[in-house]
């Protein structure tokens, strides 16, 4: 904590030589180490702390400018040792700002009234036209936001959420805008009431206000050309440029938004990247992607997703205004043109095609094809368990996590066959068969709601599932080897919380204990995510142990049993390795790839039925 004294008349004469003024002169206090020499043509009005005006500081590479303060206007400023301030255009007013920062060619950096810094702001996300169901907190992450938007009709639950979310925000917001340590904004246009945290970079912005950018030294954010933010929250190691425009949003860490970009009540975290198009009520959980100008995001949740080019959710049901909403489980992705009629639910891991009327809801039915011609809709069970995409990307997304090896506030799980996806895959297996016994097997097509399923595909979706199943089982049992005991944890029901897989049960004892004070702060929450994460193998296994008991009919896992079910693991992983290549070679016939593409490929997968064929004890 700096010391500061008075200026001595000596100084405050050198300052006047240097064409600086000051209301009163009184007002302007100092610490030992500032040097009157380095503060040319600056107005003083009301009161200024000013640092040690010693060193240099590189505003580009090879290029280095002495510290000081030039060709500004000051008022109720804090200014920390080593900055350098220069050509502001309009002034500075009531700013704190920390040490060793470059601040060039600034219209305004100023604080209004008593401003909150976007945290704690209410905001609808998927209902466009709600009341507000998500706060906007620093400490925010996907689970948080999840656990939110999907209870946000559970008022005890949000009152306390409300509750902790105060203590947070009253024991965290300055009293002014304040710009931390290390931090560089040059060429930039107004910042109004913002919080910039340490080693943030902000060159050619237009405007921030009222938002908190919570970068640090290991992690800084980068905001570029032409954004502009406000109401909006920021997190580390986040990237924005080319002209983004956000309103009421919380964009999470690592993200990348960029040209020209637009959204509005609506969040974004862990990894996702979003270019050109725009988003509105949208909740973008870890990995979700849209590259197009066309595409639009709007009233539905994602993670994992990709968007193609022209993607478009209508929110405008019937007549009531956009107030419908869905949700694409994790791995989903649209084609280009694709268009879906919310409210609409589809399972994990599906392809959309076309224009998808009816309101779809395939939850119980994962990695399908839903495809629209004209007015008639085909759904494809589990056709996607076996393409070169769903290979491709569940290998991509770990290599993409692109975060700060240390903390990680959005927890995110990439397991793709976990309980969550195979309790899907067991009730899209039996709704499968039940089509079949019900309607016989001397029948072209078959109905699932408003949707038709050809026959050949109806009885793949089976070979799919059961594929899935056996994959699954093996892989599991690879994992936990001896045969650790077993638990009643992880049974029941499983959900997919923004990237945090976990029981039912845990979500229902973690709302209780929020509701009834046994988690009273903010990241009390955050650190049970993490605790039921951390755990995750012992849950998985306690579901896993009795899903392998009834699918093999015994009582327990004997070494004969064991055997079995590692062998059906290699024999089913080499049929799906097989439809893979298969898929990747009927691509080749298309006459665009290189064949040194496919042949790495090829080899790629070998490798892998390689490793696979190892004993499952070693």
């Amino acid at each position: 904590m700096n010391e500061y004294i008075h200026l001595t008349n000596q100084q405050i004469d050198t300052l006047k030589r240097n064409d600086c003024w000051a209301q009163d002169w009184n007002d302007i206090m100092v610490t030992p180490a500032f040097d009157p020499n380095r503060c040319h043509r600056v107005q003083f009005y009301g009161w200024a702390r000013l640092g040690a005006s010693e060193g240099t500081i590189e505003v580009t590479d090879g290029f280095v400018k002495n510290c000081g303060i030039y060709n500004a206007t000051l008022r109720n400023v804090t200014i920390g040792d080593g900055c350098l301030i220069e050509n502001i255009g309009n002034y500075l007013n009531h700013v704190a700002i920390g040490d060793g920062c470059y601040i060039s060619n600034v219209s305004t950096i100023d604080t209004h009234g008593t401003p909150d810094y976007a945290q704690g702001h209410l905001i609808a996300v998927l209902n466009e036209v709600g009341n507000g169901n998500l706060l906007l907190l620093k400490e925010l992450n996907s689970q948080l936001a999840a656990l939110m938007v999907k209870h946000g009709v559970n008022a005890p639950l949000m009152d306390a959420i409300k509750r902790m979310a105060a203590q947070s925000v009253a024991a965290s917001r300055p009293a002014c805008s304040t710009i931390g340590n290390h931090v560089r904004v040059v060429n930039t246009g107004v910042i109004i009431n913002s919080v910039i945290d340490d080693g943030c970079q902000i060159c050619g912005v237009s405007r921030l206000s009222n938002c908190t950018i919570s970068s640090t030294i290991q992690n800084p954010i980068v905001i570029r050309t032409g954004v502009i933010c406000e109401n909006t929250i920021i997190g580390g190691g986040s990237h924005l440029s080319g002209s983004v425009k956000l309103t009421d949003c919380f964009v999470g860490e690592s993200c990348r938004l960029e040209n020209g970009f637009t959204a509005a009540s609506s969040v974004f975290f862990a990894n996702s990247y979003m270019s050109n198009g725009e988003a509105c009520a949208a909740f973008c959980g870890p990995f979700t992607v849209s590259h197009h100008k066309s595409s639009l995001l709007i009233g539905a949740m994602f993670s994992f997703y990709n968007a193609g080019s022209a993607t478009n959710f209508s929110n405008h049901a019937y007549k009531m205004g956009p107030m419908h909403y869905g949700a694409l489980e994790r791995g989903c992705k649209t084609a280009s043109g694709a268009y879906l009629l919310l409210p609409a639910n589809i399972g994990s891991f599906s392809v959309l095609f076309g224009k998808l009327m009816y309101h779809p809801d395939t939850r119980d039915l994962p990695f399908s094809y839903l495809i629209a011609y004209g007015d008639t809709m085909y759904l494809k069970p589990g056709r996607n368990f076996a393409t070169v995409g769903l290979y491709r990307d569940i290998r991509k997304w770990p290599k993409r996590d692109k975060r700060d090896r240390g903390e990680h506030r959005s927890v995110v799980n990439f397991d793709w066959l976990s309980p969550f996806t195979i309790s899907e895959v067991l009730r899209g297996k039996k709704i499968l068969e039940n089509l079949r016994a019900a309607s016989g097997d001397k029948v072209s097509t078959y109905n699932y709601h408003e949707y038709v399923i050809k026959a050949p595909l109806l009885h793949k979706g089976i070979k799919y599932y059961d594929m899935a199943l056996r994959i699954y089982m093996g892989a599991v049992l690879k994992r936990h080897k001896p045969v650790p005991p077993v638990t009643h944890d992880g049974e029941g029901n499983w959900i997919d919380l923004a990237g945090l897989l976990m029981p039912q049960r845990a979500e229902d004892q973690l709302i209780d204990d929020i509701i009834n004070g046994r988690l009273s702060t903010i990241d009390a929450v955050n650190a049970r995510f993490k605790e039921i994460d951390a755990a995750y193998n012992e849950l998985r296994w306690s579901w896993s142990y009795r899903i392998i008991l009834d699918y093999y009919g015994i009582d327990a896992l004997t070494t004969e049993a064991i055997d079995r079910i590692h062998q059906d693991y290699v024999t089913a992983r080499r049929e799906w390795i097989a439809l893979i290549r298969e898929d990747a070679e009927n691509e080749y016939t298309l006459g665009d790839i290189d064949p040194e593409v496919l042949d790495d490929f090829i080899d790629l997968l070998d490798r892998e039925v390689d490793f696979e064929n190892q004993k499952l004890y070693m």
